[in-house]
């Protein structure tokens, strides 16, 4: 499992990105995360070509806060830096599946 970077871009940066970017936040601590790794590892390998950044949360972490994330772990599907969907603490690979299409959708 790869870690949750401990540093973040700037809400600028991340708004400035181009193609399609999955941030994750969440934490290596948390339960509800290492227990989705497995759902969101399958669903992204569909995407290889999207950039996944794996961002640890928490309170003062200010791209968190930026995009409103209150639970853990939270997928944010971006098309050149606008959301098109988001995915919170996902039960299954279906539901991270549908941001996969609304993120190919969005092309």
């Amino acid at each position: 499992m790869t870690a949750y970077s401990q540093t973040a871009p700037a809400r600028a940066e991340v708004d400035a990105l181009t193609g399609a970017t999955i941030l994750e936040f969440g934490t290596d601590w948390c339960g509800y995360c290492r227990g989705a790794q497995p759902l969101i590892t399958k669903s992204l390998a569909r995407i290889p070509q999207a950039r996944h950044l794996k961002i640890e949360d928490g309170s003062g972490r200010p791209l968190g806060r930026s995009f409103k994330v209150k639970l853990w772990p939270t997928l944010i599907f971006l098309r050149d830096g606008v959301e098109v969907a988001r995915v919170v603490r996902p039960p299954d690979v279906e539901s991270v599946d549908a941001g996969v299409a609304a993120l190919t959708a969005a092309v």
